[in-house]
């Protein structure tokens, strides 16, 4: 009996122990960017019916997206962002962040961006852990967001580490819910809720946060990286966060964070004329919605195996049965 049960055992743990299949999504267009300088294109989201990107080397300007026969031409709108306030950030911190942003350019660091319904705008500054938002009428305002959310952030093991601060932003379309996602070491999901004009943690503004490595596609040698989110977005009542090492996105729950189903772009985004010199991913920009899922590539100043030394933008085709609203 004993020989029938580890024998069974043999048999069956590889089934047990192996991860779940993701449906890969199919790719049905890609596109260069044109007029982003340096390849820098860290954000994207649909505003007021057009494509927009953040840089996270341009303080002073976002870009709309026009869409031409060969590529995406980028248009910039300038906007001047008065200083961050301070939001507790350790001294270290905040002067390491200032020097890595005189030396690259972009001391506001912006990684996302979002808009409400209204047709406000917000971009998340990583360097800053701020929000900036400018408004469809008035000047650009940095929101006053809990006093407590990095403290909170902070305690459970998030935004101890430069670079690795805010990397997503999500707002829902009433403008009333704002989700925010911290890049790594850890990485995890945060909200705040405004009320009248005061944005408040409800209890706890943290949802979720973990820690750990992960191996990466074997196109990419399967080298383990921290896990990471490097891009946030909201559709149908859900979180959808880009995975920027594992190659994948995920829809996960608006209450708790928890992961409720996965789907991976690594078969389309590893072919051998897609691939960086870089070991790790390169996707940073996440939108979503009934259309599919826009995925854009921040390369920085490294050229793709083909010789395309723009950013990408990929268009996915929405997964068989949609995206769901249920696990």
């Amino acid at each position: 009996m004993r020989r029938l049960v580890a024998a069974c055992l043999l048999l069956f743990t590889p089934l047990l122990s192996a991860a779940p299949v993701q449906e890969q999504l199919k790719l049905l267009s890609e596109q260069a960017v044109s007029g982003i300088a340096g390849g820098n294109l860290s954000g994207l989201a649909w505003c007021d019916g057009a494509l927009w990107a953040v840089s996270d080397r341009d303080d002073r300007q976002l870009y709309r997206l026009s869409a031409e026969p060969t590529h995406w031409q980028a248009t910039a709108e300038t906007f001047v962002a008065p200083p961050a306030p301070p939001v507790g950030l350790p001294w270290g911190m905040r002067m390491r962040d200032w020097v890595a942003g005189l030396v690259r350019g972009g001391e506001f660091d912006f990684e996302g961006i979002s808009c409400d319904a209204a047709g406000n705008r917000y971009l998340v500054s990583e360097a800053k852990a701020g929000v900036l938002q400018l408004p469809v009428v008035g000047e650009p305002s940095w929101l006053k967001l809990p006093s407590n959310l990095v403290r909170q952030a902070r305690a459970s093991g998030m935004l101890l580490h430069s670079n690795s601060l805010f990397e997503g932003i999500a707002v829902d379309p009433s403008g009333e819910r704002l989700y925010l996602a911290a890049e790594r070491m850890r990485r995890g999901l945060l909200v705040a809720h405004k009320r009248g004009s005061v944005w408040r943690c409800n209890g706890s503004c943290v949802l979720f946060s973990e820690s750990g490595r992960e191996a990466g596609p074997e196109a990419l040698n399967s080298t383990p990286q921290p896990r990471d989110f490097s891009g946030l977005a909201f559709y149908n009542e859900k979180l959808f966060t880009l995975e920027r090492q594992a190659h994948r996105i995920c829809r996960r729950s608006l209450t708790t964070g928890a992961v409720e189903r996965c789907w991976s772009f690594a078969a389309e985004a590893l072919t051998s004329e897609r691939l960086y010199p870089p070991s790790y991913g390169m996707a940073e920009a996440l939108w979503v919605d009934q259309r599919g899922a826009w995925i854009g590539v921040d390369n920085g100043h490294f050229s793709r195996a083909d010789g395309e030394s723009r950013p990408i933008i990929w268009h996915f085709a929405e997964p068989k049965g949609g995206w769901g609203l249920k696990p």
